[in-house]
């Protein structure tokens, strides 16, 4: 699984780091910054958490 972020639909809300800390980073403004890689298995469902915890839907699991 990997992780695509829309940077331009983010608006800085930061659910997704709330969800998932461990997968999802925030720049010095708040906004979510690009995932790098391949999701390892045990943290698919924290992927899943910050997916749907972002309501400008700027988060898609591949």
């Amino acid at each position: 699984m990997k992780i695509s972020v829309d940077t331009t639909a983010c608006s800085g809300h930061a659910r997704c780091a709330a969800a998932a800390p461990e997968l999802f980073r925030l720049d010095d403004d708040g906004y979510v910054l690009p995932v790098e890689g391949e999701v390892p298995k045990d943290l698919e469902e924290a992927a899943r958490d910050g997916e749907l915890a972002c309501p400008e839907r700027a988060i898609t699991l591949h």
